[in-house]
């Protein structure tokens, strides 16, 4: 695929984070028209998809994506150019209190996906087969967890450690083999932590954003000392975007925003924003709100992505520090109370996952 033309864009989980976000990005920032499937579940929610709502470029279907003849009949209506695969459960505590639909929705869901769009690319003109791309986005979480130095590239060992991310491997070769045994012209991206507007509460940027300006004690599991590399999630859907326009079909890119911190740093770099910007009406800091709490089971210790491929072939690299970030994050969440308060009317209350097992 070259150029920058307008395309029919098909975005599978495109209610969820980082889904919506790139909807937004597409009929904000593109000429491209988009087709967005979500089953709404908890994690989906079309009030993150508000800013399209009135495009005459974007349409939104409920689909449930392990539902293959329902995703082959919108395929077939929408004749996607290019079909972004964001559906996914993952939420890792989550997938270690209930796998089962993990398992699912990342492997079987996928699975049905890649069917329907073996068949539909099948029947296409071969000048349209070759301007189709299959984007599947997964996670660096599928490589296992780094010491204290080193960072996941493409070429990183498959070791995942979580069912969330033995779900999203799963997925991850099954895209890989569709294009090895069927010649499928497919994209895989792995991105390192999201974090942004429209972040569901159980994650843990919003989860203590949310906890401060509620007056709660702060959760930070074992020491505060796992790694994470964070990238904002503006910067996650235009590196998408400049992989499903320019990328090689049949390579893999990883996405990182270079922006290391410990669990600890992220609490503590929310609260001192949170001081300035909504001080805490008894005067005190929201930091000593802090509680260290039992560790994840199996909790990886760091991940971090060297994103050095695609900078230097499609020229992304992102635009937010973690500092600016953060700090536009924050503000979101303060400005956007509706949102949110949405979201926990519908049952979500921040409480304890990932204890248990099934």
């Amino acid at each position: 695929m070259t150029g920058t033309r307008p395309r029919r864009i098909l975005v599978t989980g495109g209610a969820g984070f980082i889904g919506s976000a790139l909807v937004r990005h597409l009929i904000g920032e593109s000429d491209h028209s988009v087709l967005t499937l979500d089953s709404f579940t908890y994690a989906g929610n079309a009030e993150s998809l508000a800013a399209a709502a009135g495009s005459a470029r974007h349409r939104l279907a409920r689909c449930d994506i392990a539902d293959q003849p329902e995703i082959a009949r919108h395929i077939a209506e929408f004749q996607p150019e290019v079909i972004v695969h964001l559906a996914a459960e993952t939420h890792v505590d989550r997938s270690i209190d209930g796998p089962g639909i993990f398992v699912r929705t990342n492997i079987v869901g996928t699975y049905s996906l890649l069917a329907a769009a073996l068949a539909y690319w099948n029947g296409l003109e071969p000048n349209e087969r070759r301007g189709f791309r299959f984007h599947h986005v997964s996670t660096d979480e599928v490589f296992g967890s780094l010491g204290t130095t080193g960072h996941f590239d493409e070429g990183s060992r498959y070791d995942p450690r979580s069912p969330y991310s033995a779900s999203k491997a799963a997925a991850d070769h099954l895209v890989r083999a569709w294009h090895h045994s069927y010649g499928l012209p497919v994209l895989v991206t792995t991105c390192s932590n999201n974090y942004g507007p429209f972040h569901h509460p159980e994650k843990l940027i919003p989860l203590t954003i949310l906890k401060c300006l509620a007056g709660e004690p702060l959760p930070v599991y074992g020491t505060g000392a796992n790694v994470r590399d964070w990238l904002h999630v503006d910067d996650h859907v235009r590196a998408l975007r400049a992989v499903f326009e320019r990328g090689r079909p049949g390579e893999t890119y990883a996405i990182g925003g270079d922006a290391e911190r410990t669990n600890l740093d992220v609490v503590t770099a929310i609260c001192a924003v949170l001081d300035e910007l909504r001080p805490r009406p008894d005067g005190g800091l929201y930091r000593d709100r802090i509680r260290f709490v039992a560790d994840r089971p199996g909790h990886d210790f760091r991940y971090a992505i060297d994103a050095a491929k695609i900078r230097r072939e499609l020229g992304w690299c992102p635009r937010e520090s973690f500092e600016s970030g953060i700090r536009r994050t924050v503000r979101w969440y303060l400005d956007n109370e509706p949102w949110w308060r949405g979201v926990l009317a519908n049952g979500h209350r921040g409480e304890r996952l990932g204890l248990g097992g099934s």
